[in-house]
């Protein structure tokens, strides 16, 4: 884990990207803004809070929807100012349905994808993939 005090608050004025990485298939989900609060709540937790700039509060991921993300990992970037959130999620990332705020896969639409594919090589090569961060 990290020291939040070792973190940059100041480039963003009190708030840090986090961008939300799924930790088993390394796929990027969202990004979300996180002050000391948020992080501080996170940790203490272990399910991700944010700081919602609309709202102007914090607020647990999953609070209405119940698609919740447990906290795995957290890194910061070179600068200190950006954090990479690695997470099991419990349901779909985004709002509208889709496993990534990146992507268009719904999440039934991914789990039949994987149920329904055909076995041979060639066939899972043309699979639809969801996008994902190069490690």
């Amino acid at each position: 884990m990290i020291d939040e005090k070792t973190l940059d608050w100041k480039k963003g004025d009190g708030l840090i990207p986090a961008i939300i990485q799924d930790a088993a298939t390394r796929q990027v989900l969202m990004l979300g803004y996180m002050n000391a609060e948020a992080l501080a709540t996170t940790i203490k937790s272990g399910k991700v809070h944010f700081f919602s700039r609309s709202k102007q509060r914090l607020w647990k991921k999953g609070e209405t929807s119940g698609n919740t993300f447990k906290l795995v990992n957290l890194a910061a970037d070179c600068d200190s100012d950006a954090l990479l959130v690695e997470v099991k999620p419990k349901g779909p990332a985004c709002h509208t349905g889709t496993v990534s705020c990146f992507g268009m896969t719904r999440v039934r639409d991914w789990v039949s994808s994987l149920i329904c594919a055909p076995s041979s090589a060639s066939a899972r090569k043309t699979r639809p993939r969801a996008p994902m961060l190069a490690a």
